[in-house]
């Protein structure tokens, strides 16, 4: 595990607590509080003991045989999150930070969602600690996701929609940030990806490490060695951060798949890292989609989840330093790539994880047949299918 942030709060450049002086203290709080967590064995054992017994982890590591024969090249492994009660590794974060919230005395827990799986795994995290749960998500995401705001509806959430801006994640974290602001003696805000004021970011890395630090071990138990190359859909950054951080100091390829939208020659794309500069947005620098004032761009993408115009300061970190390489996929090959698992695995996907199954159905055949590629396969497609039947039936 690596050890960033500074005390300041930031990864390189990148980080920090970018707030208002009312909500200083209250960040202050959060990471006093979860700084003596991570380090309580008493917290950690029982964060474990959720993991294990109520999420269902570890999740399984699957070799997926007839993709593999399918692409040629590289072995294909499926790290599987989509099998964690909720679906997807969002869970992972909500137990701990729900954890956290109880310990700070909080009683009230706000969040964002933007697929609506953090707002789901928020929702059950509340209801089996018996807290009072407001989810804030765009109308547009709303619309995309009838199914999971069914799903926060029928496990006591309050889901409200958000209709200003573009009406998806950004304004849902917009609005979310104001609520703290007024009501923050007794609210806790659950944040979902690895983005926001200090300690968020390194919060949200703690809580999804388990993904990678898995891997690792199943990587040697089933070939051996590690893999040659780790892959992850990039938005904020929750599940490739998990995935990432404990291979900081190995030699395995860390690639991060952004969403390019309908074409970054477009502009209809959410690809921060690959066209963004360094800007500053709730509460936290990193790279963004902003116009020369900068005023965030509106961001793109099929998948509800990947449309955030900023991503995680550690990502924008080990961009900066050359240890993980971000590239790009588009709507289309997402689709296609989406399609693909369900046939040849009898596995849908989530369309954000489909973004980085159609990049190693680019990159795997490129490889030796010795080489071990790992998709972090961060949710199930259940969310998406009515979505993609439409877009399929346009066709």
């Amino acid at each position: 595990m690596v050890n960033f942030p500074d005390e300041h709060g930031f990864f390189g450049d990148h980080g920090g607590v970018f707030v208002s002086d009312e909500l200083k203290p209250v960040m202050a709080e959060i990471r006093e509080e979860f700084l003596k967590c991570k380090d309580d064995p008493a917290f950690v054992e029982e964060y474990k003991d959720y993991l294990h017994n109520y999420v269902g982890r570890p999740t399984p590591f699957y070799f997926a045989r007839r993709l593999t024969e399918r692409l040629g090249g590289a072995k294909i492994y499926l790290k599987r999150e989509d099998l964690n009660h909720t679906g997807s590794h969002k869970i992972n974060n909500a137990i701990g930070q729900v954890l956290l919230a109880r310990r700070l005395g909080k009683k009230r827990v706000i969040a964002e969602t933007g697929a609506g799986q953090h707002g789901v795994a928020t929702a059950t995290a509340c209801a089996m600690f018996n807290m009072e749960c407001i989810v804030y998500m765009g109308e547009e995401d709303i619309r995309r996701q009838e199914l999971n705001v069914f799903r926060m509806k029928l496990l006591g959430a309050n889901v409200v929609s958000v209709t200003q801006g573009t009406k998806t994640l950004k304004d849902a974290i917009d609005v979310a940030l104001a609520d703290l602001a007024a009501n923050y003696k007794d609210t806790y805000y659950m944040i979902g990806s690895a983005v926001g004021p200090d300690p968020y970011p390194q919060m949200v890395k703690f809580f999804q490490s388990v993904i990678g630090e898995e891997t690792i071990e199943q990587s040697k138990v089933a070939e051996g060695v590690l893999p040659d190359y780790v892959l992850a859909c990039v938005g904020g950054g929750s599940n490739a951060v998990g995935m990432f951080a404990p291979f900081y100091n190995e030699k395995t390829a860390l690639i991060g798949i952004e969403p390019a939208g309908k074409g970054l020659e477009t502009g209809m794309h959410a690809a921060t890292l690959c066209a963004g500069t360094p800007g500053v947005l709730h509460g936290f620098k990193s790279y963004l989609l902003q116009d020369e004032n900068g005023e965030p761009l509106p961001a793109y993408s099929v998948s509800a989840g990947l449309d955030y115009p900023g991503v995680g300061p550690e990502h924008s970190f080990y961009k900066d330093s050359g240890r993980a390489q971000y590239v790009t996929v588009t709507d289309g090959e997402a689709l296609d790539a989406f399609c693909l698992l369900c046939e040849e695995e009898g596995i849908i996907p989530a369309l954000e994880s489909s973004h980085a199954v159609a990049y190693a159905v680019k990159l795997a055949p490129a490889l030796d047949k010795d080489k071990i590629l790992v998709i972090n396969l961060s949710g199930r497609g259940d969310k998406d299918v009515h979505q993609v039947l439409e877009i399929l039936n346009k066709k």
